[in-house]
């Protein structure tokens, strides 16, 4: 299954996909259910099940372009991010990681928006480098601690696509990265959740990055330093995964070499293989499979 979580008014909702443009309402088909994704999950696999036998025959009761997409989990408890967790990228920073453990940072949910929704570029007078970052999202699906290796995949409730949109200036600020993770509507996540069933095994699987239909990013997932089993099983050494937690694996580098990473402006001629995201532009991450996740790039609208 594909499921989104919506908007329509002040009504939020979740939503089976169809197909790539109609979906059904479970307000309207299950009312029972909760309305918030992350609660949904948190009822376990009995209640996907019952979603998988209840909408069968059913062709959709709404379009997507009749509503306003959330990110997949629009309030997740934990978005755990990772970096520097393909050697392309490293190549391209000339940043430096540890071998051993992955490189973790965290962002908040005021951060990401969904679908066709705008990403706000920052204002030049602020920063100059509103760069994309391509990368899987994981959704856990049930509690989990002390998770081994062998065993991660049974906690994972489904994946999505996700822009880990990055202003470059402030990122490098400190050693967390920070504020320049988190600046507001700076991220994408969706168009909906693939449940684990239907996504199959995610090194099997690419992630592709578009900028203006030119492709920036294109990598199989099976170049990640650290799997998706590892991560779960190194985040739950020390804390409960909670259903409806995000897991975002990290980004490739540009399709370039990497001696011509420059954290330049925009299009500027010392950085001819990525080009920042500006207003105007359209971003689009696909994960091969899955779907692909579109935002058009707009100035921030607040004053300075």
């Amino acid at each position: 299954m594909k499921l989104i979580s919506y908007r329509s008014g002040d009504m939020q909702g979740i939503g089976v996909m169809v197909d790539h443009e109609r979906f059904i309402s479970l307000r309207r088909l299950i009312p029972d259910l909760p309305n918030d994704l992350r609660f949904l999950l948190d009822q376990g696999k009995a209640t996907l099940q019952r979603i998988a036998e209840a909408i069968v025959g059913n062709e959709g009761d709404m379009r997507i372009d009749q509503v306003q997409l959330d990110p997949v989990i629009p309030e997740p408890h934990a978005t755990w991010a990772l970096a520097l967790n393909f050697q392309m990228h490293i190549d391209e920073t000339g940043l430096t990681t540890s071998p051993d453990y992955p490189q973790i940072f965290m962002r908040m949910p005021i951060s990401v928006v969904g679908h066709n929704e705008p990403l706000w570029c920052p204002n030049p007078a602020i920063a100059k480098i509103f760069d994309y970052e391509g990368e899987l999202a994981v959704i856990i699906g049930r509690p989990g601690r002390h998770i081994p290796v062998e065993r991660a995949l049974e906690f994972v409730a489904g994946y999505s696509c996700y822009n880990e949109g990055s202003v470059r200036n402030f990122q490098g600020h400190n050693r967390q990265f920070g504020l320049g993770k988190n600046f507001e509507r700076s991220g994408s996540f969706g168009p909906w959740l693939m449940t684990a069933d239907e996504f199959g095994d995610p090194k099997q699987h690419r992630v592709i990055t578009r900028l203006n239909g030119v492709e920036k990013q294109n990598e199989s997932l099976d170049q990640m330093l650290f799997s998706v089993e590892q991560v779960i099983h190194y985040l739950s050494t020390g804390y409960t995964l909670q259903p409806g937690d995000v897991i975002v694996m990290g980004t490739p580098g540009a399709l370039k070499k990497p001696a011509d990473y420059v954290l330049e402006p925009y299009d500027s001629p010392k950085n001819p293989g990525r080009t920042h995201m500006k207003p105007g532009d359209v971003c689009e991450v696909e994960v091969t499979g899955l779907g692909i996740l579109s935002n058009l790039i707009v100035a921030d609208p607040t004053e300075l």
